[in-house]
Order: structure tokens, then sequence, then C-alpha cells
């Protein structure tokens, strides 16, 4: 093990999916050394799973004004303005740098991509690979390119326990088995947290462990309150409990049905609106699930859907399929500036784990996998402008409070932070013996208003003076309101 001014590597990324693969290409592309610290395999990861694809004016029709625009609306004023004119204005060199690593986008017969149509989105501008198998596709591609780099050492199958910390500075981390691994920056890429709750689209690894890390080190987190449901995740069917079906699908003709074949939403609608139309309905009616037709839309489209359904006895050619929300998507995160820097000096943080104020109060599909590649590689770029480790240094780790996800508390979450929330549920998780299931608390008790994904039944209105502002949790677990832009 070498000393701290003598480091392994560069950089270490935390995490192994779409943004943790792309920093370590970008860092290894400009020399550096970099060691990437995956949990579990590449094909454990939220992006491998990812149906979604890659927001980006590509259209000669579409404009930076109107991905900017549609961003803004989907995030119910809690946009920040400055990353969100970030991402589209450097999302199609991000799609063309993945071209040409390898990715093969889906195209037409002419040879031009076929862009998709999601929800929130005014025009087509979304990117696919293999349909909605894009995550794996993009996945693949790129952890062949990290595996066979000679300047990325990946260590699969380790798990940052503790960030290592010199003199306020973030100086590398140490791995359960008790390796001290030193370097000039840390990129937390460990995606979010929406499997604390019980029903998910989520890998079971999806539990925030990259936000505990960087707030027992001192970083600020933003936003914890904020957790997106997507609104067609299946139900009912054995084997595929919470299976994620791609909004894409619904851009392409599939309609939304309630019990008595009745469509009751704009299928288009950004996902806050569209969550909360199903669950109004599944609480005034007592059912388990609305109906998603998808008998018009062309099936060779979407082949993982349709096997994965399949092999669970449902012929969407034929049947309906039985859908309901579901944790999605952790919009906050650790608090990072334009460049993905937290606000400890050495650690930086890129994906779902970040947050940038780039989703506001709701995320605008396919944003996400965008985002992972533009911030991605700010963040590594940032990250090798940090100076070399000082000879004297003496790390100590900052490690944060041990306790185990039970059962118990992911329920507690869909229960007592759902997509209904009062004062009194939230204080009750407030006791939970999960911390960040306690900061999720926190932050949701300080937002008294409806916005978004937030949806506090003792506040239903939303309040105008916290347009733009942001809920902040320091170290101290204290939470206050900070405005961005």
């Amino acid at each position: 093990m070498a000393n701290a001014g003598t480091p392994e590597a560069d950089v270490a990324v935390v995490g192994a999916g779409a943004a943790g693969l792309y920093v370590a290409l970008t860092a290894a592309h400009e020399g550096a050394r970099v060691l990437l610290i995956a949990a579990g395999s590449f094909a454990q990861t939220a992006s491998y799973w990812a149906q979604g694809g890659l927001a980006a004016v590509l259209a000669a029709e579409d404009s930076t004004e109107l991905h900017l625009a549609d961003t803004e609306r989907a995030g119910r004023d809690l946009v920040r303005t400055s990353a969100a004119t970030v991402l589209c204005v450097e999302a199609p060199g991000r799609v063309h740098d993945l071209e040409r690593l390898g990715v093969r986008f889906d195209a037409d017969r002419h040879g031009q991509l076929a862009l998709g149509l999601e929800g929130g989105h005014s025009i087509r501008r979304i990117v696919h690979a293999g349909g909605s198998a894009t995550g794996r596709r993009v996945i693949r591609e790129l952890s062949a390119l990290v595996a066979a780099d000679p300047q990325i050492e990946v260590l699969e199958q380790a798990r940052a326990e503790a960030l290592l910390i010199s003199d306020g500075r973030c100086v590398g981390l140490v791995c359960e088995d008790g390796r001290a691994l030193h370097a000039r920056a840390v990129v937390i890429c460990a995606g979010g947290a929406a499997a604390l709750w019980s029903r998910t689209t989520n890998p079971p690894g999806s539990l925030g462990s990259g936000m505990l890390l960087a707030h027992a080190a001192g970083a600020e987190l933003a936003d914890l309150e904020l957790l997106q449901f997507h609104p067609t995740a299946v139900v009912g069917v054995k084997g595929r409990e919470g299976f994620l079906i791609t909004e894409a699908i619904r851009g392409e003709g599939a309609q939304l049905l309630d019990s008595d074949g009745a469509r009751f939403v704009d299928e288009l609608a950004p996902r806050d609106e569209v969550s909360r139309a199903i669950d109004q309905l599944l609480a005034a009616t007592g059912a388990k699930s609305v109906w998603l037709d998808m008998r018009e839309v062309d099936a060779a489209h979407f082949p993982n859907v349709v096997e994965a359904l399949a092999q669970a006895g449902l012929d969407v050619t034929r049947e309906l399929i039985p859908v309901a929300p579901a944790a999605h998507y952790m919009v906050g995160g650790i608090t990072t500036d334009l460049q993905g820097h937290s606000t400890l000096a050495g650690l930086y943080a890129v994906g779902e784990s970040a947050c940038t104020g780039l989703h506001g109060a709701n995320r605008l599909a396919s944003n996400s996998l965008s985002e992972c590649f533009v911030f991605g590689e700010r963040a590594a770029r940032a990250a090798l402008a940090e100076p070399p480790l000082p000879a004297a240094a003496r790390p100590v780790p900052a490690t944060p409070e041990r306790s185990e996800v039970t059962a118990q508390t992911r329920a507690a979450l869909w229960d007592l932070a759902g997509m209904r929330r009062t004062r009194e549920s939230l204080e009750q998780l407030l006791e939970d013996p999960y911390p960040l299931a306690r900061l999720i608390a926190t932050c949701a008790l300080q937002r008294c208003e409806t916005r978004g994904v937030h949806c506090r039944v003792d506040w239903p209105s939303l309040d105008r003076s916290l347009d733009r502002t942001h809920t902040i949790v320091a170290a101290d677990g204290v939470a206050r309101f900070e405005r961005w832009d």
C-alpha cells in the first residue's frame, strides 16, 4: 500500500454504472491513472437496466431553447437553469462521443438516428440503442473499453467503506476489506437510493451508499425529499413485480386505461402528473393497478419488455399490462457545482448520486442518462486539476454510521414517505435506524408544500416563495433552504 504522498491513482471512481465508466474513460484518455471501485459486476448497476435513452438536441427542428424549456417545465420552477443549460448544450456532443466509442444507436433506414418521444418532451429527441435495451448496450460497450484500458484498474466486488480525509480534503477511500486507496480526487458515481422504498424499479443495491459516504465526510446533500416515482411499473405479475415499462412505449402510442377501459390522463405529461393521476385513481377505487395498453404498438421496437413479460406469461400484443407507480429515481443527492465538485475539497459526484439542480422537482425523462455523460466529462477533467497530495498527509477515514437496510425500513419509506406525505408520517420516519431514511424525512419536513414529486397532503399548494430554493442538509443533519440561480 502506498503512502498518502504517492497515491495509487490520480482519480478513484466509486461506481461502475454509466457515469462511473465514462468518468474513468475520460480521465484515462487524459493520461490519468484511474481506480474504478465496483461493488458488484457491471450488470448489477441501475444503468445496465435503464430502458430510457439519452435526451439530446439532434433533430433539425429541435433547439437548445426547446430542450431547456421542457426541462424547466417538468422541473416545476426548481430547476437550476445553469445546470440545465449545460446539459442541453453539451448532450449532442456526448451522444457523438459515445458513437465514436462504439455505441450503436438505433437508426432509420437512411442511417439517421431514430429519435423517440417521451413524457414531458415537446419533440422527438430521445436516442435509444436496441429499443428499450439502451442501458445494457451502453454499459456493454463502455465496460469492454474500461477492461481493456491499461490506465484503469478495476476492483470488482469491492465496496467503499469510508472516505479518507486530510486537512479538510478528500484524498482517497477505504474499502470494506481494509485497503486504503489514495488518490488526488474521488468521484462518487454510486447511483441513487430508490431501492430504499419497498416498491421500486431499482436493483437491490440502490441504497444511497455514496450519499452516506459523502455526508459522513462533511459534504452537503440536497433535495433528498425529491424521489421520482415511475408511473408504469408492473404490479401483480409473478416474477416481474416492479419491472419498469419504458415511457418510450407511451411515446409510440400506448395508452393508460382505468378499470372501465377509459383513458384518464395524458400519457405523455411529465412523470409527476401521470404518477399522481394513477395514485389518485387507485386511492379512489381501491384497485391495485391501472392498465397499460400497448396492443397497437410495434412490439419489435421493445424486445426486452416483450420478452420479459412473455416469460411471466403475459402476451403484450393481446393483453393489457397491470401497472402502478414505483420508486424510480432519486432527484436529490450530493450537492455539486457544474463541474461535479461537492462542498468537500477533492470530492466529486456524478449521476444519480449527485444533485446539480438540473432536474428541479421532477426529472424530465431521459435527461438522467445524458447527465451521466455531460457532467461525467466535466467532473473527470476537473478532478485531474486537483493538486498532488502532500507527502506529509495523515489521512483519517470518515466512516458513515453503520446500519443495515431492513424490510421494515423499506416498508416505512413506502408508507411514510411515499407518494403522499404528512408531518405525522415523516416524524415517524425520523425514528428509523437507517441514517439516510432520517435525512430524507428531515428534508421532506422542511419543504412544506407540494411540488413535483414531493406531495405533502397537509400542504397541498405550491409555495411560490420556494421557487428555485433547494433543501440542503449539512453534516450536522440540520436542513436549511438555499436559493440556486
